[in-house]
């Protein structure tokens, strides 16, 4: 438990330690939005490092190379809570998470994620889910890459088998023209879900597969993007 208390006094501490950073990054975006994407990113970079540290959460990084210098769409497998905070370390460029409707309403954590780009997805509101990916084609058009997880929710089953990709999330890639990342992350569940409320010193492998260029893809494989984009990580798990 001694993990879990560190994490979570820090969360806190930072949460509220840095009310006042929040406004003056909020300023800031006024009068230079991209001087607020980047400095917000690096704040929060900064603190899910150290969340990271505090856990005890040891990464290997594979292909990260393959991240052209353009916004992408990372495309990913959803485990754990720590996906994001891992996703958010290591993205070398300004990125947004699609994140659920229901973190609008956590106090401060919310606001931090607004100023790092992150959106808002109502599940339950196709029409208001279309209106998000909407916004996440714009902020790709803007230079802001978008971190999706397809399969719409927390996979608690097999680590090697994903839920079906929801293809509509793909459309981020289809309507702006940017390369698709696919990401695989192994291990991630093994730090907190697995041993829930405790938080374990675990070792993640995270693999940066090549670009998915839509353009390039046959007919079928475009018609069908998500299926084919989830057993391309499918692989990529298999193999790390």
């Amino acid at each position: 438990m001694i993990r879990f208390i560190l994490v979570a006094s820090f969360v806190i501490l930072f949460l509220i330690a840095t009310i006042l950073v929040q406004i003056i990054e909020y300023i800031i975006g006024k009068f230079n939005p991209n001087l607020r994407n980047k400095s917000s990113l690096a704040i929060i970079q900064w603190a899910f490092r150290v969340v990271l540290f505090l856990s005890g959460t040891k990464l290997t990084v594979i292909g990260k190379e393959n991240i052209p210098d353009e916004p992408v769409l990372y495309v990913g497998n959803h485990r754990s809570f720590y996906d994001i905070v891992i996703g958010y370390s290591l993205v070398p460029n300004l990125t947004g998470f699609i994140a659920k409707k229901e973190m609008e309403k956590i106090p401060l954590l919310s606001h931090w994620m607004r100023l790092v780009n992150c959106l808002f997805l109502d599940r339950n509101n196709i029409k208001e889910g279309l209106k998000t990916i909407l916004e996440g084609i714009e902020k790709v058009k803007q230079g802001i890459s978008i971190w999706i997880f397809p399969e719409g929710t927390r996979n608690t089953g097999s680590e090697l088998e994903l839920m079906p990709f929801k293809e509509g999330s793909l459309k981020i890639a289809e309507k702006s023209g940017c390369p698709i990342i696919p990401v695989a992350m192994k291990g991630t569940a093994d730090i907190f879900e697995n041993q829930f409320p405790k938080i374990r010193k675990r070792h993640v492998t995270v693999t940066f597969g090549e670009p998915i260029k839509i353009k390039e893809l046959e007919k079928e494989q475009k018609k069908f993007l998500g299926a084919y984009t989830q057993s391309i990580i499918e692989e990529m798990l298999k193999n790390s």
